[in-house]
């Protein structure tokens, strides 16, 4: 029986590094490894708009105002298996 994106995401949180959608975990990442909006739109082939809107999602989600603090979440929870 497979899981539907409700079903998903109804077991999600409403905040912290487990909130995050896999679209703003890829958008998370990249921005963690230095890269600037524009090279993350680049590299996952998407607007600079859209990776600025997940980006906007990641902050509120986990509550900071930067990205060093995002650097920081991404190292304190990031592992290879997600």
């Amino acid at each position: 029986m497979s899981v539907s994106n409700s079903t998903a995401s109804r077991r999600r949180p409403a905040s912290g590094w487990h909130s995050l959608t896999r679209a703003e975990l890829r958008v998370a990442r990249l921005v963690a490894t230095g890269l600037s909006n524009r090279a993350v739109a680049e590299r996952l082939v998407l607007s600079p708009h859209t990776v600025d809107t997940h980006l906007r999602h990641v902050y509120a989600k986990l509550a900071i105002r930067s990205r060093v603090q995002l650097v920081r979440h991404a190292l304190l929870h990031d592992t290879a298996e997600d």
